[in-house]
């Protein structure tokens, strides 16, 4: 590991997050009316109103007056300025204001908050072998009498394709009696569309056209069907039944099955040609809510904001308690540190692996030298093993790439890369869009290097010509030939589809890192799961590839990013929840978390693909998920909706950024933690301050038996550099199912140090393996 990374300064730099964690990504627009969320305080409701709609229509009037008070009437209608009204998740409204509206909307009875409109952007034959799930294992999660058939996953991402093999509803029981679902009608998208799989469809557009504009109904489906093909990978990974003979391009062969292939799907559509906008996103999860899904997966993230400006956050909240576990995408902002999104304790953070399946490809250059890379391309296109072709670098020996390096459209010169290969550094650009401008240059293939910030870590395309992905060292060797030999040379094969790689699972190089700039105490993301190269279902609408030029139609299609190790995890919580239908979210998400591993297939500790070396808590969480041992994990750490609250309220958060929270009275503020480590998280994060004569701290937590009645735990801790742990008891007896214990974690500094101290505790009965990662951190004096 880079130790570099890790020292004073990405201290400094969470100090630095600290004061800018309000910031939010505003939607722009050039008419004078913005898009606003509103959140507003129920309790507020005035008895004279017959409805929530009747009161936030007042509120809305009562600004337009102010504004026009010089004026004899008003004469908009506020009903016209209100594009959403939520009530389940989430309180309020979205309405179009201008900034002096907006200013004084703030003042009116019963306004929480009044945030902007922000954008979001959307962040497999092989993976549930690799979690080791088996269909024909009769004690494993994959079990036949498996009941997640009443269990319903509401997906909010880019819509389906619902004619996928993946969504057909053969054999499958009635829909759940307990579904208030719909399917709405649209261009290409009829009631008949959703079947006992797909049980629901909703579009949620409102927020986008007011920013963007009417959408193009000609360019684009404004219904349910998924035109860009994420959606229904995502949706496809999480439920789809199995598909055999399932490929792309014949790589990647086998069937195809979603994490939970008997749970039913919902698609609410909020993402478009433009974006996610966060008041149709925060509608979906209202109403999908309502509508009675027992999980939402959401791969999707925002700009950083703080927990009362997080409006994803606030609706979160709501959905989990009402018992629905929400998985979300930790980003793709790796292997950057602090580059985590959607970090709230209440949301299971999802960060991003590789599988033990890769496609291999080579470079083999004119002096004889062979290198290893990656590819999927199959295409009509080939080029000889036995020839050498012309190989070209645009770019210098300077280690700062520019436009002709990176092959950005219209850099490359014709009469230079015609009938050649041309290396391309990765950045700016989408990696297969380069290959599409080599191949409108007249070049015949492409060799694309990662930077240093990817390191070696390699991610397969479906190019549009021959194309092959190397990693940094890889890459800086090929370009150092091709800039000092007088006519340089390669030719690239393509070698199919392997199993059984080692090291496996790695941390991909993208998946985002901690730490969780807005809570140090609460370590995210909470684990990883497969996220590089995952095979599943795809639109017939574009190519693989996804590029408007790509001709190709396939029903499979192979993606990268932590949008595809959120669905595993949803599919996952999905099966553990039709097994255990009286598990909480938090529950359910504990399971995960305490019976994740941290080591690969060669037994050594994980690895971060950025850098080869050991990965840490801040980029793994609590591990890898192991979907086999979660379905009976001994114990859990159980959390209510009062105790999250109570954890807010150790955040500084205001009376009235609390009651966005709140929603009404039942939730108050009982200041029972003494500090926010003392959440019964499954994960130890303790934050020691700049005063160095606080050497001591101790920490609580309470543990629920869902193993054995009658069990006898005993704890293990591994040693740490900085401090000495001394758990109390030692040991726990429960004598009962659902019986809580408690215990205490004291940390007593032996030597502060300059970067963060890892370990773990371990309870154990002799059967269960009961894991918590410990991340302790000494802040820099001032």
């Amino acid at each position: 590991m880079n130790m570099a990374r890790y020292q004073v300064r990405w201290l400094l730099w969470c100090v630095t997050w600290y004061g800018i964690i309000n910031i939010t990504l505003s939607v722009q627009n050039s008419s004078p009316t913005k898009t606003y969320i509103v959140h507003m305080d129920p309790s507020e409701l005035p008895e004279f109103y017959s409805s929530h709609l009747e009161w936030y229509s007042s509120t809305v009037n009562s600004v337009l007056s102010k504004q026009l008070e010089s004026f004899e009437e008003v004469k908009e209608d506020p009903l016209e300025r209100i594009i959403y009204s939520y009530g389940t998740a989430f309180h309020g409204f979205a309405a179009r204001f201008d900034d002096n509206e907006a200013e004084k909307l703030e003042e009116e009875l019963g306004v929480v908050a009044v945030l902007p409109d922000s954008v979001y952007k959307l962040h497999t034959t092989r993976s549930p072998e690799f979690l080791g799930i088996q269909p024909d294992d009769s004690k494993s999660v994959w079990s036949e009498t498996q009941s997640d058939h009443e269990v319903i996953v509401g997906v909010l991402d880019t819509g389906i394709w619902p004619e996928s093999e993946s969504f057909n509803d053969t054999g499958m029981t009635p829909v759940p009696v307990h579904w208030k679902g719909t399917c709405e009608i649209g261009r290409g998208f009829t009631k008949r569309h959703c079947n006992r799989k797909i049980i629901g469809a909703r579009i949620f557009y409102r927020g986008y056209e007011a920013s963007m504009g009417k959408i193009n109904e000609q360019d684009e489906y404004k219904s349910p069907r998924d035109q860009d093909g994420h959606g229904t990978h995502t949706a496809a990974t999480v439920v789809g039944i199995p598909v055999e003979g399932a490929n792309l391009l014949g790589y990647a062969q086998g069937t195809a099955r979603g994490m939970a292939p008997k749970a039913r799907v919902a698609a609410y559509k909020v993402c478009w040609v433009g974006g996610c906008f966060s008041s149709d996103i925060l509608s979906a999860v209202d109403q999908a809510v309502a509508d009675g899904v027992n999980v939402l997966s959401i791969s999707l993230g925002g700009a950083a904001s703080s927990y009362s400006r997080d409006s994803l956050a606030i609706a979160a909240f709501g959905a989990m308690e009402n018992g629905v576990f929400v998985s979300c995408s930790a980003g793709n902002g790796g292997p950057d540190p602090i580059s985590l999104m959607n970090t709230s304790p209440w949301i299971a953070t999802v960060g991003a692996s590789t599988m033990d399946r890769d496609f291999p490809s080579t470079v083999k250059l004119g002096n004889g030298r062979t290198l290893s890379g990656v590819s999927l391309y199959r295409g009509r296109t080939k080029l000889s093993p036995r020839r050498q072709y012309g190989l070209v670098y645009m770019g210098s020996n300077s280690s700062n790439p520019d436009p002709s390096s990176l092959c950005l459209d219209g850099t490359l010169n014709p009469a230079i890369v015609t009938g050649k290969i041309v290396i391309c550094d990765r950045g700016i650009s989408p990696r297969v869009q380069k290959g599409q401008v080599v191949k409108d240059a007249g070049g015949v293939g492409m060799i694309l290097v990662n930077t240093a910030a990817n390191g070696e870590e390699l991610v397969a395309d479906c190019h549009l010509l021959p194309a092959v992905a190397v990693g940094a060292m890889a890459g800086i060797e090929i370009k150092q030939y091709a800039l000092t030999k007088s006519r340089p040379s390669a030719t690239l094969a393509f070698l199919g589809t392997k199993l059984g790689i080692r090291p496996s699972p790695v941390v991909a190089a993208f998946s985002s890192r901690g730490p969780n700039f807005l809570t140090l105490e609460v370590l995210k993301p909470d684990f990883i799961a497969p996220g590089v190269n995952i095979l599943a279902a795809w639109t017939g609408k574009v190519g693989p590839s996804g590029l408007e030029t790509d001709r190709r139609r396939v029903s499979f299609n192979i993606l990268s990013g932590t949008s595809m190790s959120c669905p595993h995890v949803s599919g996952v919580a999905a099966l553990l929840k039709a097994r255990h239908p009286e598990w909480s979210p938090a529950a359910i998400k504990s399971a995960l978390m305490t019976t994740a591993y941290v080591h690969d297939n060669t037994f050594n500790p994980l690895k971060d693909a950025s850098t080869d070396a050991p990965s840490n808590p801040f980029d793994h969480g609590a591990g890898h998920i192991n979907p086999s041992r979660a379905l009976n994990p001994g114990l859990v750490y159980d959390l209510t909706a009062q105790d999250y609250f109570e954890f807010l309220c150790t955040q500084n958060l205001t009376p009235t950024q609390l009651k966005a929270f709140a929603k009404s009275s039942k939730l108050s503020c009982h200041h029972v933690l003494a500090n926010p480590a003392d959440l019964n998280y499954p994960a130890i994060s303790a934050v020691f301050p700049e005063q160095s004569s606080v050497s001591e701290m101790t920490l609580h937590r309470t543990v629920t038996n869902v193993g054995f009645p009658n069990s006898t735990y005993t704890v293990r801790t591994s040693p740490l550099k900085g401090v000495s742990v001394k758990v109390e008891p030692k040991t726990l007896h429960f004598t009962s199912t659902n019986q809580k214990l408690s215990y205490k974690i004291t940390l007593t500094t032996k030597s502060r140090q300059s970067m963060p101290d890892f370990g773990a505790l371990m309870w154990t009965d002799g059967v269960h393996k009961v894991r918590s990662p410990i991340v302790v951190t000494w802040l820099p004096p001032v």
